[in-house]
């Protein structure tokens, strides 16, 4: 399992704004500065591990990851970053994103949701990651954030919120107030409307030439982006059946679910998800109630909801809308 040299590129340049230069922070480690210039080079995550944790003794700044979102540049993404970046609208852009993330790394995942008046960029992250997730979830998160007003040249509205704690750096942090800690999951909320907005850098043709060599990427990576199309399926449709989805997919179902069990998971966790995730956008709509949301879901009985929704978040329906 590994991450794209870009990313770690993009650590190099960060560190050096600390006086931390690029031989001091590779010494040692199995990873050159020219392996770095090569586009085709991989780093592995035990590596990244070290190079994150190093980075962080180096500078002293607890805050690198928040940084490192700051500076966060579209061609660190490749071909995916290019056809993001000339999509036509926001709705495009994250959807060109979900659907090739995988290109870029396993590691991670993303789902897009919308419901009512809310979307969701929902960031799975894999427990491989280990000590550093947290330090990938911030500055995707951030990035993805700075990224989308530079794109739109406007200021959005919205929160990023994470299931881990609040560290004590967020205090002195001029973005504190928008994210939230100590959440189900981690994710950008944001209000659905502005999915709408235009692109300043739109090309629909760049796009397409985008869009076909990441087809080609993905098509070389045999059943990578498998998890993340049953999601979109998913989402399209909250109640389609394995079967459904796998004729969806031009798979057999016992196909899908081999693949599914090879990436860990499975179809009824993806479908767990896809329902939480929608129960939390719905929530967020206080013009519904909570029984009207437990209907949308598909729930004959408010207590039925409110034991599923205390299974997934670990609080009711009411505590998770009282506390925000």
């Amino acid at each position: 399992m590994d991450l794209p040299a870009a990313y770690i590129r993009d650590v190099v340049d960060l560190v050096a704004r600390w006086n931390v230069t690029p031989d001091a922070l590779l010494a040692g480690l199995p990873i050159s500065r020219a392996d770095l210039a090569k586009p085709a080079t991989r780093v592995p995550i035990a590596v990244c591990g070290e190079l994150i944790a190093r980075a962080h003794r180096l500078t002293n700044e607890p805050a690198l990851a928040v940084y490192l979102g700051m500076q966060m540049r579209l061609s660190s993404h490749g071909f995916l970053g290019f056809a993001a970046m000339t999509a036509g609208t926001v709705r495009e852009a994250i959807e060109l994103a979900v659907r090739f993330a995988s290109t870029r790394t396993t590691m991670l995942g993303l789902a897009f949701h919308v419901e009512d008046r809310s979307a969701s960029i929902v960031i799975d992250a894999r427990p491989a990651l280990g000590p550093f997730r947290e330090f990938v979830v911030i500055g995707l998160a951030v990035g993805l954030w700075q990224l989308g007003e530079e794109l739109t040249g406007q200021k959005l509205d919205g929160v990023v919120e994470v299931s881990f704690a609040a560290p004590d750096y967020l205090a002195r942090l001029p973005l504190a107030n928008r994210i939230r800690f100590s959440c189900p999951v981690d994710r950008l909320v944001f209000p659905a409307e502005l999915l709408a907005l235009s692109l300043v850098t739109a090309d629909p043709l760049a796009t397409q030439l985008a869009r076909e060599e990441c087809e080609r990427e993905l098509a070389a990576m045999v059943h990578a982006g498998l998890p993340g199309r049953v999601r979109t399926a998913l989402a399209e449709d909250p109640n389609a059946s394995l079967a459904a989805v796998a004729k969806r997919l031009h798979v057999s179902t016992r196909t899908l679910k081999r693949h599914l069990a090879e990436h860990e998971t499975s179809f009824s966790t993806i479908a767990t998800d896809v329902r939480r995730q929608r129960a939390m956008l719905l929530l967020d709509n206080r013009a519904l109630s909570i029984g009207e949301v437990a209907t949308r879901l598909g729930y004959t009985e408010l207590p039925n909801f409110t034991r599923a929704f205390r299974k997934w978040t670990g609080v009711t329906p009411a505590a998770y809308r009282s506390r925000r």
